[in-house]
């Protein structure tokens, strides 16, 4: 049995998967907020789901920020008390196995590929669009953590020809994420109108045919199709699989391929863009996947 914990800024769940993908026990728990009650919750989390689940299984666990290949201890995770922690090592220790640990997108990313939406490929870039925007690289099913293990961290390299100067919460500007994020997009629409909508109904209203939110919808299509060219431009991936609260937008998945043959550097782009199979179960699931 394969266990996976997705540590998350407002809950931590767990689910327990047969050899085969399937789901023997699943259970979420509201996120403490100290880092020695986080140890403690997803210890007592993951011995509730191995009785529930009837035995004794690996350990995954998937979360924001990345380990430093420097030092073992956390750094860029936006649940700020785990910064600078050992968490792998501390769970390791607590659990009494070996705890493996990765980002919450190559988790979301690992998930989709291996059993999901990007099953049938061999190389998948995972994105994230949703309160923040990130990404996962897999191919042929493993993980690709890089040198730094920062590997994928699309959402924080500059979006392609824009200066306007976004603030982003890693202290750059014009990040990526702050675009294509639900804050980037009523950001967007702010700036166009004047108005404050959140991203749903920006969507809704576009949908229903408001000139003005379907041009700013639009202009959300055409930044995402710029960065993911990008991606393309360099990884080249069969599939990009997106998840996230944004990936629910259906016009992305027609209109976004149409724009970006502006951006890629071929004569064809045959890059599948699909949603997300699982949903926002995949990071979860993902972190039980760890172990293979």
């Amino acid at each position: 049995m394969k266990l996976g914990i997705d540590l998350g800024g407002t809950k931590i769940e767990g689910v327990v998967l047969s050899a085969s993908g399937l789901v023997l026990a699943k259970e979420r728990v509201a996120t403490p907020q100290t880092y020695p009650a986080i140890i403690d919750a997803i210890t007592d989390l993951v011995g509730r789901l191995e009785a529930t689940a009837g035995g004794h299984a690996s350990v995954g666990v998937g979360g924001p920020g990345a380990e430093s290949a420097l030092t073992g201890r956390m750094k860029n995770s936006n649940t700020q008390c785990i910064n600078g922690e050992a968490l792998r090592e501390d769970l390791s220790i607590q659990l009494g196995r070996q705890v493996r640990f990765s980002n919450d997108a190559n988790c979301f990313a690992l998930s989709e590929a291996v059993d999901g939406a990007g099953a049938p490929y061999s190389s998948v870039f995972g994105v994230i669009l949703g309160t923040g925007t990130g990404g996962g690289l897999v191919f042929n099913k493993q993980v690709l953590s890089g040198a730094n293990g920062i590997a994928g961290e699309w959402g924080h390299t500059p979006m392609p020809n824009m200066t306007e100067g976004r603030p982003c919460y890693c202290g750059r500007k014009d990040c990526i994420e702050t675009y294509l994020c639900g804050a980037g997009l009523v950001h967007s629409y702010r700036n166009a109108t004047g108005e404050a909508l959140s991203a749903p109904e920006i969507v809704k209203r576009a949908t229903a045919g408001d000139a003005q939110a379907a041009a700013v919808l639009d202009n959300y299509c055409r930044q995402l199709a710029s960065a993911l060219a990008v991606v393309i431009n360099i990884v080249d991936p069969d599939a990009i699989v997106l998840g996230g609260g944004l990936s629910n937008i259906a016009m992305l998945y027609e209109t976004v391929p149409q724009y970006w043959r502006n951006y890629v550097f071929s004569d064809q782009c045959v890059t599948k863009l699909l949603p997300a199979k699982y949903g926002d179960s995949s990071g979860v699931r993902g972190a039980a996947w760890l172990w293979g």
